[in-house]
């Protein structure tokens, strides 16, 4: 794990933007008037996408994808200037939040200014043309780290932005060698003490894949070195298959029990219901009453919670990374809502503690402990709103309910789900010897 990766990470939330899509006016300073909005959801942390100018050559719609990076050191001039964003910057700091900006470094663009200057920094196939080694990006070409001078320019690069931001969000970050991001890491820490590392780690068939291909993916556990956090994306197809009825809960919530096993005692992984790259959780989830006990669920899990903007407002259609497409925010609003599990993240859960997760595979209910010392966090989370009496690991007692207040009675080592989430916390008195 990262040597001085900052523990309190586990209880922040992170909220996404994509500039093109959070406004009609699609612009840095556009941003600027929803962040009050956006800090009282309980926001830490501001990731903005891409934010750099967006290549023209094989770009895909009508506007091209901002990962399809034309020049690492300037800021797409569709959203403003360097003085625009700087002001954005600054307002985000004003309102307490931090600002962290995605950097894109397995690839750029096919008319990218780096390739009229540095032709030497880019992979080339047999017939020595640029292009990707896997997947199907054909707007964009991937670079070469077995070039010294690209490590040079890449972290030359970060330390420009990390005199504005105060991290990264480091794209198919597996893909890039962690020997370049350890070293970016310490040559940015003397310019950012405490920077934010967030690594797009890839799915695990994917990094399958790719090595077996004959093509370097980082595993997560060796990108725990560089990184402060990852995505969850090791165990997201479990979380699929589970959506899709083709998997029981235990599955997906054994493979949290594994990731607790397995990564370095401070492990975090970035939990999300949503992202750009994912279907809208609206769109996959019905009921709400089902919705709800997967959003406290998501708050409660180990990790930073990442919400993706639009979320709040039950949004069901996914932004087009190629076209301009501004979510609407005329949905159900969950704001406050996501606010109280907010809350109950900063205040009740701790960032040192241990989880273990157990399923009720019959009526599809998550039973979640947490727990530092003698203080433990109970979370039941009734994932299709079914009732039933479920064993949790408390003692018998009452106990409140922090999403709602309502009592919490356990009797026999069992509480009654009613199908609503239920969080609730107490101090486990020592047994005498």
């Amino acid at each position: 794990m990262a040597a001085n990766t900052d523990r309190n990470l586990q209880k922040q939330v992170i909220y996404s933007i994509y500039v093109r899509a959070h406004t009609e006016e699609g612009s840095f300073r556009a941003v600027i008037p929803d962040l009050d909005r956006i800090r009282e959801l309980g926001t830490d942390i501001i990731w903005l996408m891409p934010i750099h100018p967006i290549g023209i050559q094989g770009k895909k719609g009508s506007l091209g994808c901002p990962y399809a990076n034309r020049d690492y050191r300037d800021v797409n001039p569709e959203y403003g200037t360097m003085a625009d964003f700087q002001a954005l910057a600054d307002a985000i700091h004003e309102r307490g939040m931090k600002c962290i900006i995605d950097v894109v470094y397995n690839h750029t663009s096919p008319d990218a200014i780096l390739l009229q200057e540095h032709p030497e920094f880019y992979y080339r196939d047999g017939q020595g043309k640029t292009g990707n080694k896997i997947g199907d990006w054909a707007d964009v070409i991937d670079l070469d780290y077995t070039v010294p001078g690209l490590w040079d320019y890449q972290i030359e690069t970060l330390k420009r932005w990390a005199r504005i931001v105060d991290g990264f969000r480091c794209d198919v970050a597996s893909f890039v060698p962690v020997e370049f991001w350890k070293k970016a890491r310490a040559a940015v820490e003397e310019i950012r003490p405490c920077c934010i590392w967030l690594a797009e780690t890839v799915h695990l068939s994917f990094g399958n894949l790719a090595r077996r291909e004959g093509f370097s993916c980082n595993r997560d556990s060796e990108d725990f070195e560089a990184f402060d956090l990852e995505y969850e994306y090791d165990i997201r197809e479990s979380f699929d298959r589970y959506l899709a009825g083709e998997a029981v809960l235990s599955h997906w919530l054994d493979l949290m029990n594994f990731q607790e096993a397995v990564y370095p005692e401070n492990y975090n992984k970035m939990r999300f219901l949503e992202n750009h790259d994912q279907p809208r959780i609206c769109s996959r989830i019905h009921p709400k009453s089902d919705r709800d006990n997967y959003t406290a669920m998501l708050f409660f899990l180990k990790g930073t919670t990442l919400l993706y903007a639009g979320q709040e407002f039950s949004c069901e259609h996914t932004p087009s990374l190629f076209e301009k497409e501004v979510f609407p925010r005329d949905g159900q609003d969950n704001s406050a809502y996501f606010r109280k599990l907010s809350d109950i993240k900063h205040s009740a859960l701790d960032a040192d503690d241990a989880f273990d997760a157990r399923a009720d595979d019959i009526h599809d209910i998550a039973i979640l402990l947490r727990q530092s010392g003698p203080r433990k966090k109970i979370g039941v989370f009734s994932l299709k709103s079914r009732q039933a009496e479920t064993a949790v690991p408390a003692p018998d007692g009452n106990y409140q309910n922090l999403i709602d207040g309502r009592d919490v009675p356990v009797r026999d080592g069992k509480l009654f789900c009613d199908g609503r989430p239920v969080i609730f916390t107490f101090t486990e008195i020592p047994h005498e010897k």
